[in-house]
């Protein structure tokens, strides 16, 4: 009976060691799969952030108007992101040199609903209008970086508050002056006016044909030109994005037009050709010798060092710059998402290459196009290389935004059918022009 107690008992111990291991093992177990189950989970939340961030695969498309910089920089760029950029590959779908014209296509495209499209090239006058019209995505502005952008050209990427787009390029009008023939910058257009009577006073070249080569066919082009020479004349055509009447009226407008006006008589202040010119065809009529000044962007620069088609001389004469009397409009294009994209953090990667430091140094130097970054006009190399960078730099921060509306574009098309109507008859500008200059902008019918 001894021996049997004594068995039962070491039976009873092994029986509750195994149950002991067995308990063990059991919480080691539950331990693993928890841990398990949390590694998953981790992993899961993991890849889906990465997700949300990752770029989408594919091509990428850019709708612009013409690129008119020298030796085409946009593209080099593009060329640039595919070399780095394999799964993103990127090609520009290039419109219309004609502002109007680039507008209509890309307004119809929006409108299309089509996805094939990921990027637009926006004009600074259209952000107003396709931000109102949804046709372009609002950037989530913790995601981008603004820091180092100009003021002024960033300001146009903004509507009703939120931020829509980068700026690509900015642009401000110049002043280009012959340092042949004039040996001081005018600062006012009774200088411009006084110095083209001393030059035709004096035996001179005769492929020389008047003063000042402007903009003036009916296009945006008209626009600015007038509006800059209304600002010349001492009005001014925006305060706060809103038309000042008390300053914006007939009479500053009426001057401005007067100023352009192509009068008969010797010496002729303005280029006759200059009511059916653009920005291409002044630059031509500069570079051949046949006016003394002329208005254009900055990219005229280097296109005067350009020969192209029609051109009589063997080159340019020598010429500077300086700013426009009264100032200049800001000019410039944004690129903006379109919201049909269904590539938008591949598109949002795009614009941060081509509106980094770098492109933007490459845009300037290398093409022309005046820079949206504070540092490209403070880099030695740019400055010791173009010295028209610091006068540039003052002219985009002294310009004057265009009225910032969805319906611009109704505003300057009443705008320049009554201005070109007036150049042409010399007729004055209809009564009650401004109200409807008014109406227009704020996209009331017309009275």
């Amino acid at each position: 009976m001894g021996l049997r107690k004594r068995d039962l008992q070491r039976s009873s111990r092994r029986a509750g060691d195994s149950r002991a291991i067995d308990d063990r093992w059991f919480w080691v177990a539950l331990c693993a799969v928890i841990a398990l189950v949390v590694t998953l989970a981790a992993t899961v939340v993991v890849a889906l952030s990465n997700d949300s961030m990752t770029p989408e695969r594919g091509e990428l498309i850019i709708m612009s108007g013409r690129d008119d910089s020298a030796g085409g920089q946009r593209q080099r760029l593009i060329d640039e992101w595919n070399e780095r950029n394999p799964d993103n590959q990127a090609r520009i779908v290039e419109l219309s040199g004609l502002a109007d014209q680039q507008r209509n296509e890309m307004v119809k495209h929006a409108q299309s609903g089509k996805s094939t499209i990921d990027i637009y090239n926006l004009d600074v006058t259209w952000m107003a209008e396709f931000a109102e019209a949804g046709y372009i995505r609002e950037l989530d502005e913790d995601t981008v970086d603004v820091s180092g952008f100009l003021q002024k050209p960033l300001e146009t990427c903004r509507y009703d508050g939120s931020l829509y787009a980068l700026p690509f390029n900015t642009d401000a009008g110049l002043l280009y002056y012959r340092t042949d023939l004039v040996p001081l910058p005018p600062d006012s257009w009774d200088a411009i006016k006084s110095e083209t009577q001393r030059v035709f006073s004096e035996p001179h070249d005769p492929a020389l044909v008047a003063g000042y080569a402007a903009q003036l066919d009916n296009y945006e082009g008209l626009t600015v030109n007038v509006l800059e020479a209304i600002r010349s004349a001492g009005g001014d055509a925006v305060d706060d994005d809103q038309l000042v009447i008390d300053l914006f009226n007939s009479r500053t407008i009426q001057e401005g037009v007067d100023r352009l006006q192509p009068r008969s008589g010797e010496p002729k202040i303005i280029l006759p050709a200059s009511l059916g010119d653009n920005e291409t065809q002044s630059t031509r009529a500069f570079r051949n010798g046949e006016v003394l000044f002329m208005r254009n962007w900055p990219v005229a620069y280097r296109a005067l060092d350009q020969p192209t088609s029609g051109d009589t001389g063997a080159g340019p004469p020598p010429f500077a710059i300086t700013q426009l009397p009264g100032g200049s409009v800001l000019g410039g294009q944004n690129l903006a998402i379109s919201s049909n994209s269904n590539k938008p953090r591949a598109a949002q990667m795009l614009i941060k290459f081509l509106t980094d430091g770098y492109s933007q140094q490459q845009l300037f130097e290398r093409g022309g196009f005046a820079a949206t970054r504070k540092a490209v006009y403070s880099n030695p190399e740019i400055l010791g290389q173009y010295e028209y960078a610091q006068d540039l730099l003052k002219a985009i921060n002294d310009a004057a935004p265009r009225p910032r509306s969805a319906c611009y574009e109704r505003f300057s098309k009443v705008f320049r059918n009554a201005v070109t109507a007036a150049l042409q008859t010399g007729n004055p500008l209809p009564v009650g022009f401004v109200d409807q200059l008014d109406s227009a902008r704020s996209c009331r019918p017309l009275e």
